[in-house]
């Protein structure tokens, strides 16, 4: 475990200038160098619902011009998107980057925050640090160009698991207003009942169900278009052998292409991911909200037909928990260099190689590259970490000794073995 380091001093004029060059380098690597998604994702989303709205067809009618792409997301989304109706498409775009932006702090605070005050690290160039790294992750720019809502989403996700971690009588709403929005989250319900966190799993369930049918009353063709026909069409989707789509199910149809992926190969990945994680969660019990978390985002990803690159945002709680075990002192080497090794993958954009041609033994490997980062994140999850047996020795030996750890230290300690969200 990290040794407690007293109290920390602020940065001084080098680090700060340090903290300052960093923080211009990787804004200047965004503005240059990825390739900017022009809010295509909001474009859908903005002319979807002034279609609906302006009674031009049913919102699942709406296509983009020239191609096959169109609104996939429930109706209680599209109720929660009208507000767009009464803004401008330059002002759209502002309030949604302002909005993406304010929610990636969040995320990032309940993310990095309790790794952070568990290490004792100085606040502002750790969160500084820990800043510039979130924002190099492809899956995190890419939500925020393409003005997506994956952010959002994670935010309410996180925010219940902090409710968990308190016993706060809210936890649930937050997974059912992101499960009623979209239907990967829908996966986090599961974890609650696995887990026997039955009040928060019920508030989920009616959250989501209320959402569902208030769409339903304001707009009841389109939920039957919806939950009948659209729900089921992936043509709509896209190309599920498009290389930006990182699922198992992606991976079976770039293999088959262009023939359609197995299903039986499909169903098969699917059990195995589910099992694993349902394992995970059913041995680690209600207390370890970080880990049911970060396992449950991961093999939402890989179970879901279609997880385009920008739906990776749902693998950065398994990203912080692999790294904060892997600091922990003794330093874990072997588990920081995968977990480096991963983010790595996750900034590199490495699967757009294969964007044109993903045959061979290369482009298995290459194209499928974030595949095998999230199988790699949910085994590395489902490893009993050897933290639990450490912090264990370690206690034995202060009782021994008659040493008397600081009382921050014994409760960030505290705070580990229960792998909490709490930001007391």
């Amino acid at each position: 475990m990290s040794t407690w380091q007293g109290p920390q001093r602020g940065p001084g004029a080098r680090a700060l200038a340090s903290l300052a060059a960093l923080c211009a380098a990787v804004a200047l690597f965004i503005a240059l160098v990825p390739l900017h998604r022009d809010w295509f994702d909001l474009r859908v989303y903005y002319d979807a619902v002034h279609f609906w709205t302006g009674r031009s067809g049913g919102l699942y009618e709406y296509r983009v011009p020239g191609q096959d792409y169109g609104f996939t997301y429930p109706p209680f989304a599209a109720l929660c998107m009208t507000p767009m109706n009464l803004l401008s498409w330059p002002l759209t775009v502002a309030v949604a980057t302002t909005a993406n932006l304010a929610a990636a702090v969040l995320v990032l605070r309940l993310l990095a925050g309790p790794v952070i005050r568990r290490h004792g690290w100085p606040p502002l160039p750790a969160y500084v640090v820990a800043g510039c790294l979130f924002a190099l992750l492809e899956p995190v720019y890419d939500t925020v160009s393409f003005g997506q809502v994956n952010l959002f989403l994670l935010l309410l996700v996180l925010c219940d698991a902090r409710q968990l971690a308190r016993g706060g009588r809210f936890a649930g709403v937050g997974i059912g207003l992101a499960a009623a929005v979209k239907l990967t989250p829908a996966l986090f319900i599961g974890y609650l009942l696995i887990t026997r966190h039955r009040r928060a799993a019920a508030t989920a369930g009616v959250v989501a169900a209320a959402a569902t049918l208030l769409a339903h009353l304001l707009a009841p063709a389109t939920s039957r278009d919806f939950w009948s026909a659209a729900l089921w069409d992936t043509s709509r989707l896209g190309e599920l052998a498009y290389v930006s789509n990182q699922s198992w199910q992606g991976a079976l149809a770039r293999l088959a292409h262009p023939a359609g992926p197995s299903a039986l190969w499909w169903a098969c990945g699917v059990l195995a991911v589910a099992g694993l994680w349902a394992y995970r969660l059913h041995r680690a019990g209600p207390a370890d909200v970080r880990l049911g978390i970060a396992a449950t985002g991961v093999a939402a990803c890989l179970i879901s037909p279609v997880t385009w690159v920008h739906h990776l945002v749902w693998a950065l709680p398994a990203l912080a928990l692999l790294a904060d075990r892997a600091l922990e002192l003794p330093l874990r080497r072997a588990r920081l260099a995968w977990t480096a090794a991963a983010y790595a993958l996750l900034c590199s954009s490495v699967v757009w190689l294969w964007r044109y041609d993903s045959g061979g033994i290369d482009g298995f490997l290459g194209g499928n590259a974030f595949v095998w980062v999230q199988l790699g994140l949910l085994c590395a999850l489902v490893a009993r970490p050897p933290s639990d047996h450490l912090a264990a020795h370690q206690h034995g030996q202060h009782q021994g000794t008659g040493q008397q750890r600081p009382p921050d230290r014994e409760q960030a300690e505290a705070h580990d073995r229960g792998g909490r969200l709490d930001d007391r």
